[in-house]
């Protein structure tokens, strides 16, 4: 058999009558229609899934019980699917470095095959009450409601009755690629003017209250204001590419710790020396201090764009003072 790479989307075009074991690998969006597929595809048809990404049959699956944690509610979610489908339903504990590492297995089916269109009539209107849940009528818009089934052979040739076309509205299956959404994949240029237009009105706030640094001298450690406020900040076409990233302006500002601080919803300019005594002084931290000599990949940006510098010695900052400082430089 040839390896296919292809998205599925629930329907009767992905159904596998030949196939014997459906698994399901951070299958993700199909996760809870692993054992429809299986159901769907054959009684003899069997799966096995491992529930990672928490989805329901067309979104993303929604809590409702808050006395469990999410995980193990929505195992119990994907457990009740199996049963409804017709499954003898068994758990299992995978030993895989991995926090999820429950898998779901449906081995059996609970009903004789003569039976199979009264479950399948127990499964559409499960997948139904479930779809219900997504529209804002709180009324199925599934194709199913319109009654038209497709016919479909079972194992000993017995007719089995199944939804033509999609089986629900609204499913999204995930793109072969996928983007990155959190920043990274901005230009730096954009990034870095960004940066520096945040970090001036920061420090235009205290201009005049400024800190003695270990040098000597005076530090102008900035002001703060709420990110709600940063907005103002930037031109039209800046917001507009960073509402196309999750977390937008917030997660830009976090990527850039070097140079932010952001708490309670506001921004502040990090200041290096409070951060190294703070570090000193956790004796029973297990995270050791980079080692003297400690190749410096990154421009230090206070070394280059405060007005003061950086407020640490060279020898003592995680950044290259200057280009000479820099070795094996990454963006």
């Amino acid at each position: 058999h040839l390896f296919q790479e292809t998205a599925i989307t629930p329907s009767n075009d992905f159904l596998f009558p030949t196939t014997d074991w459906l698994i399901g690998n951070h299958s993700d969006e199909l996760t809870p229609w692993i054992p429809v597929i299986a159901a769907r595809s054959s009684y003899s048809c069997r799966y096995f899934v491992i529930p990672c990404c928490f989805f329901d049959f067309c979104g993303k699956y929604q809590r409702r019980q808050c006395k469990k944690s999410q995980y193990k509610e929505y195992i119990d979610f994907v457990t009740d699917v199996s049963t409804m489908c017709g499954f003898y339903t068994e758990e299992d504990c995978l030993r895989i470095p991995s926090t999820k590492r429950v898998c779901i297995i449906g081995k059996g089916r609970r009903y004789r095959e003569a039976e199979e269109a009264v479950v399948e009539k127990q499964r559409s209107d499960y997948i139904k009450r479930r779809e219900a849940l997504f529209t804002t009528s709180g009324a199925s818009m599934n194709v199913n409601q319109s009654g038209h089934y497709r016919l479909n052979h079972s194992d000993n040739g017995q007719k089995i009755s199944t939804p033509v076309n999609n089986w629900v509205n609204g499913f999204q299956p995930r793109e072969k690629t996928e983007t990155v959404r959190n920043c990274a994949a901005l230009p730096r240029d954009f990034v870095d003017a960004v940066v520096l237009r945040v970090a001036k009105a920061l420090l235009s706030l205290t201009e005049r209250n400024t800190e003695s640094s270990s040098c000597g001298d005076t530090w102008n450690t900035g002001g703060s204001v709420l990110i709600s406020e940063v907005v103002n900040l930037l031109d039209q076409s800046s917001l507009q590419a960073l509402k196309k990233e999750c977390g937008g302006l917030q997660t830009l500002l976090k990527n850039n710790h070097q140079v932010f601080r952001v708490e309670g919803g506001r921004v502040f300019i990090r200041d290096w020396r409070t951060h190294t005594l703070a570090q000193s002084s956790r004796v029973t931290s297990k995270r050791k201090p980079p080692p003297s000599g400690a190749l410096k990949t990154r421009l230090c940006w206070f070394h280059t764009h405060h007005p003061h510098g950086c407020p640490l010695l060279r020898e003592h900052c995680a950044f290259a003072h200057g280009e000479t400082d820099l070795k094996n430089p990454q963006r």
